[in-house]
């Protein structure tokens, strides 16, 4: 008997199973032996302390459709997971955690924190891996990595040694971007920047042994208690007299020099501008210029410090509010204007940023950057879309020096020691137990660690098992392909190329996709701290996780965002549906059908299936025929949309051929068939209905795994298959290749098409049969029309279709004429002429009014000045739609009068 099938589509019901059962039967791991083109992707390693987001869930949909693609066609294919370890975010939280249990974690010294950490990722870590099992991702889940785990850890040390060895790390005390709130220096990517609007405040500097004044300004007053210099144009006439002298900081009377450098705008304010070497970048170049002193006047987490006099421990925006007071008071302000400016905030804290001078970890840039421009310029990576691949050389072009070292405990510590007699620095993969320059024993570690990007930059050939020459690194690396967002095209996909390339010599990948961002209705991007992020989690509970993969891949386009809606989740959450009741269809009516003896196995089995298309005396049924040319010309079609990264194309496509091929002509094209009185015929129909169904799931499976999953389980499968994640992709070949055959349906579906519509117009019953006539000048489209009369008939609802080889008459009917054939279905038994005219010249009084309506506000300059330009391009669609509809009103009642 046929397997019973939920009436209702349930994919709480299936989803958390088949997740479970690909985890546990470990399908999906990869052999470095085994034959075939290979495919291999790293996962971009999302954060230990995340779950997974709507950025994630469209990352992983589009990551794991080419997984299951490429593995169905015959590749070796390895999907690698793995999580970063996230330094600052890691430690914010468990800093957090540790502070809500009345613990300050620097009371807990750097081991023991490091361990309640480690305590912490064991416990809560795992939250997005569960989830990325739950979405189906097709991973190798037994080569799992994790960026601070011992085996990478290694590898981080191992590269750093080497760019320090090469020339390209160094350690230098320069300008730095510092996080008062992540307790650490950041990376130039690390700032956002944001436009605010501020103030300008005008100080007046007395000149020392004069009563004259320098007048400058300043957007952060606070900090010109670090200021060394006042430095005017060496060309300005007003103050060359000036030059050489010194000024008195007001508010600590310390006398500063005044100097000359062309770095002041004389256009600009008073053309005198205040130098603070410690905390701004071009004052910093400028202290170098001129031997300046640096004071850094503020402390770790943004209050003043000692060197601030009697503002020392003041929070830095209390002090500025002080210091203008105390300016004001002693009549050195001169005024406050207005100025807007850019403001720059760390990334995760959004803290504003202080500029500060510190010693860091740097690595030069130019000399990883100019190999890896060359590799994009050469195509040996295809960046997607094209843009994109402008804003990389542009960026990398224009690079400056990587700051490296993060003032955290959590993360990988810097291999570098110091001996505490003279300060050397020994830098080694082990530790030392030595100093590698005077011998000293007595060494201390560097307590920073590296930026969390250092280790993640190294993702694509660490997690392979380099520096050895493992099986996994010759197979699988260079990786075919990275997929991610664009927003990380600077912090990760260019320091892998770069970092790669040094490295091993070879790109890290062959093609870098970046997708686009997922988008609010209203176009916003998704914030979590907004309220307008969703969660992917809550949403693949409400339509299924196969709904939403499918919903996203349909909508992402290269190059642009994705807005996603319920009206889009609830159409993928329809086509979900349809496939369930499609396969539920076949079914319910193999049942009465093997009654008649007939089994599932003698119809399905899959030596039957690879024997489709099956005839019928001597000839494939022309609409089995036509079922497998279009399943085999979507398979091409998918094949060539993915492997151009289109995957919206790759969707719409396979949605068509299932919902409109498949399900609204096939299925109802062979109905009469199945349950022919005929047992021969009906076997047939049954077993090309079987195959065509197995191959859709197959064709489908990328997209939507786990259903197609489930349904291919209800027809029966050889012993030694474990899922249709491993079964061939469909053929993109013809197996009948009997294209003019083929095209014979393309005929009876325009036929069917045509009438329909014209039932349409006349506004007929749904379920009335009426007559209808065909007429054609070419013998052989008469031919197929008389053939498939009986199809036809019951598809378009008519009670009779007459062929004829005579023109049909113009008046007494409606007509619809192409260039190959015409159609007419006769007034007498389907219309009150009469009635119907009336009703046409109001529905075109109503039309024509619409249009005018439409034309003067589009007509009105005002109007189009003000409205939105969506509103506009709407009333344009509209007006559009608006004339087609009166012109094909307007014929038809021209119909009705010639007949009439």
């Amino acid at each position: 008997m046929a397997r019973e099938i939920a009436k209702a589509y349930e994919p709480q019901q299936i989803e958390p199973h088949w997740a479970e059962y690909w985890v546990k039967e470990g399908l999906f791991r990869a052999d470095p032996d085994a034959s075939g083109p290979v495919f291999s992707i790293v996962i971009p390693p999302p954060n230990v302390t995340g779950s997974l987001h709507i950025g994630h869930m469209l990352d992983h949909t589009e990551i794991d459709i080419l997984t299951r693609w490429h593995r169905m066609r015959g590749f070796n294919t390895l999907f690698l997971p793995g999580m970063d370890h996230a330094g600052i975010s890691t430690q914010r939280v468990v800093v957090r955690l540790l502070a809500d249990q009345g613990i300050d974690y620097r009371s807990l010294g750097r081991e023991e924190f490091e361990c309640r950490v480690w305590e912490w990722k064991e416990e809560s870590g795992g939250t997005i891996t569960r989830q990325m099992r739950q979405i189906g991702d097709s991973c190798d889940w037994s080569r799992e990595q994790f960026t601070l785990s011992p085996e990478l850890s290694k590898v981080v040390r191992e590269v750093f040694v080497r760019l320090y060895e090469e020339g390209l790390i160094y350690r230098d005390k320069r300008m730095t971007n510092w996080c008062p709130v992540c307790l650490t220096v950041l990376s130039d990517l690390e700032v956002i920047h944001e436009e605010r609007a501020g103030h300008l405040w005008h100080i007046k500097y007395p000149v020392a042994g004069s009563r004259e004044f320098l007048e400058v300004a300043t957007t952060r007053p606070e900090t010109m208690l670090g200021d060394t210099a006042i430095a005017v144009h060496p060309d300005d006439e007003r103050y060359k007299h000036l030059v050489g002298r010194s000024a008195i900081l007001p508010l600590l009377n310390r006398e500063i020099a005044i100097i000359a450098d062309t770095m002041v705008d004389r256009e600009f304010g008073t053309g005198a501008v205040k130098i603070t070497p410690a905390h701004d970048p071009n004052d910093f170049e400028a202290g170098r210029r001129h031997n300046l002193p640096e004071i850094d006047v503020m402390t770790d987490d943004g209050h003043m410090s000692a060197a601030a006099g009697a503002y020392a421990g003041m929070e830095r925006f209390a002090a500025r509010k002080k210091i203008v007071e105390d300016l004001k008071a002693l009549r050195l302000l001169e005024k406050i204007t207005d100025h807007t400016h850019a403001i720059g905030l760390c990334e995760r804290s959004k803290t504003i940023v202080e500029p500060r001078v510190s010693t860091q970890w740097f690595c030069k840039m130019k000399p990883l950057a100019e190999p890896a421009i060359a590799a994009v310029e050469r195509n040996e990576i295809r960046i997607v879309p094209d843009n994109r691949r402008e804003e990389y050389f542009n960026w990398m072009r224009n690079i400056r020096d990587w700051t490296l070292s993060r003032q955290l405990w959590w993360g990988h510590r810097i291999p570098a020691w110091y001996c505490k007699e003279n300060n050397h620095v020994t830098v080694a993969k082990d530790p030392p137990t030595k100093c590698g320059t005077c011998g000293s024993t007595n060494l201390i570690q560097d307590p920073d660690v590296l930026d969390t990007w250092f280790s993640s930059g190294l993702w694509p050939f660490s997690t392979l098992g380099w520096p050895e020459e493992t099986a996994d690194f010759k197979t699988y690396y260079p990786t075919s392909l990275l997929i991610t967002g664009y927003d990380i095209l600077f912090f990760w996909v260019a320091r892998m190329i770069m970092l790669g390339m040094r490295m091993t010599g070879k790109v890290p990948f062959r093609a870098v996709y970046l997708h686009s961002l997922v988008r609010t209705g209203s176009g916003e991007k998704m914030s979590k701290s907004k309220g307008t992020g969703l969660d992917p989690v809550k949403l693949n509970q409400q339509y299924g996780t196969d709904a939403m993969r499918f919903c996203l891949a349909s909508m992402a386009a290269p190059g642009t965002d994705i807005i996603l809606s319920d009206d889009r989740l609830s159409s993928s959450r329809n086509f979900a549906n349809k496939i369930w009741n499609a396969a539920r269809f076949l079914f319910v009516n193999l049942d009465k059908f093997e009654q008649g003896g007939a089994t599932l196995d003698e119809l399905a089995a899959p030596v039957v299936r690879e024997q489709a298309p099956f005839a019928f005396k001597g000839s494939v049924p022309l609409i089995d025929e036509w079922i497998f040319e279009k399943l085999a010309a979507t398979t091409g079609t998918v094949n060539a949309a993915l492997a151009n990264y289109r995957f919206h194309e790759a969707a719409q496509v396979i949605y068509q051929f299932f919902w409109g091929d498949f399900c609204d002509w096939y299925i109802e094209w062979i109905k009469p068939d199945l349950q022919n009185a005929d047992r021969e015929r009906a076997t047939v129909a049954w077993k090309n209905l079987f195959a065509v169904f197995e191959g859709a799931l197959r064709l489908l499976h990328p997209f939507m795994p786990f259903i197609t999953e489930e349904l291919w389980w209800q027809l029966p499968q050889r012993a030694a298959d474990k899922s249709i994640a491993l079964m061939p992709y469909p053929d993109e070949e013809l197996k009948t290749g009997d294209q003019s055959r083929v095209n014979e349906f393309a005929l009876v579906q325009d036929v069917i098409k045509e009438l329909r519509n014209i039932r349409g117009e006349m506004k007929l019953d749904p379920k009335k049969k009426v007559a209808a006539e065909f007429y054609s000048s070419y013998e052989y489209m008469r031919g197929t029309i008389q053939r498939n009369q009986d199809g036809i008939q019951r598809l378009a609802i008519l009670s009779d279709l007459k062929v004829t080889p005579e023109r049909l008459p113009q008046a007494g009917g409606a007509m619809r004429s192409t260039a190959q054939f015409d159609l007419r279905i006769v007034y007498s038994d389907t219309v009150d002429v009469a009635a119907e005219i009336v009703r046409l010249r109001k529905e075109i009084e109503r039309i024509e009014k619409d249009i005018a309506s439409k034309e003067r506000q589009l007509g009105d300059e005002t109007f189009r000045s003000r409205a939105p330009e969506k509103i506009i391009q709407g009333m344009e669609a509209t007006l559009a739609e608006r004339r087609i509809e009166l012109k094909k009103v307007t014929e038809r009642l021209a119909q009705l009068e010639r007949g009439s």
